[in-house]
């Protein structure tokens, strides 16, 4: 009678050991980062856990000296900003498209939407530059955007789509009964019941975008038009001659600490458009 519960509580043991051994392995870099971050830029290869002194200095050169690090940070707003917002018109319309309507080779359509995500991107960042430079994009927003979006509609798509196949088809045919065109069901009722597929969608394209780095780096050549990733890889420090180390850990505090603070509030969110799809 008392091995099952011994039994039991063991391999609870297990399991929570297990998902702390998980978390301390993955949050282990963020707070080293976050160490750094505070550190002195005299005491930064200290190898402490904790600080010895505290200070803000490296925060403070991040948006110091010849960084350009304000206008980095709206560059890359603008890109993943522009690039999910594209992702969500052009994968909700196709994702409906392929589970609602029927027509030739739509499996095929689909396979091939799934096979474009398996050619590494660095392949196709040479070809990108050479055509890019002959239409004069190299330096400009759509030449950054228009790759990440080659790169996130797959997934969307492939998202959305099972998604949308999961939503009973009486509610449009509920909708149209009553007056509504397909267009007009689909904006009106199915839109809004998808909502937590989207807002999943939005938040892994607008991740996605925002850490980007090689498109970004292949891309641009003037400081102006960098994004926050590639303006932390080229950190220079206040001076310009200094150690950068610490202003690089500090800067990237400040792009990856929003991203958490996103995904922590609307987890349950993420978490229902990657399990959900039907109707309660």
């Amino acid at each position: 009678m008392t091995a099952v519960p011994v039994a039991r509580r063991a391999r609870r043991v297990l399991l929570y050991a297990g998902v702390v051994l998980v978390v301390v392995y993955c949050l282990a870099p963020f707070y080293w980062m976050v160490a750094s971050a505070f550190r002195r830029p005299q005491d930064q290869f200290e190898n402490s856990i904790i600080p010895t002194r505290w200070s803000v200095e490296n925060f403070t050169a991040v948006f110091g000296g010849h960084n350009g690090f304000e206008r980095a940070l709206l560059n890359s707003l603008v890109v993943a900003g522009t690039t999910t917002l594209l992702t969500l018109v052009i994968g909700m319309a196709t994702a409906y498209a392929l589970a609602r309507l029927s027509f030739p080779g739509k499996n095929l359509f689909l396979g091939l939407i799934i096979a474009t995500t398996m050619f590494p991107g660095i392949s196709q960042i040479v070809p990108l530059l050479k055509l890019f430079t002959d239409i004069k994009w190299i330096n400009t927003y759509q030449a950054m955007i228009v790759p990440s979006l080659g790169f996130a509609l797959p997934l969307s798509i492939w998202l959305l789509t099972t998604f949308f196949r999961q939503l009973p088809f009486e509610l449009e045919q509920a909708a149209m009964v009553d007056g509504c065109t397909r267009g007009q069901a689909f904006r009106k009722v199915i839109v809004p019941l998808a909502a937590p597929g989207v807002f999943t969608t939005a938040i892994i394209t607008f991740m996605t975008a925002w850490n980007e780095y090689i498109i970004a780096l292949s891309m641009t050549t003037e400081k102006d038009m960098q994004t926050a990733t590639v303006a932390i890889s080229k950190f220079t420090g206040v001076s310009g001659q200094d150690q950068p180390f610490g202003t690089q850990m500090a800067a990237g505090v400040v792009v990856t600490v929003p991203l958490i603070i996103v995904v922590l509030v609307f987890q349950r969110r993420i978490v229902a458009g990657l399990t959900a799809g039907g109707v309660k």
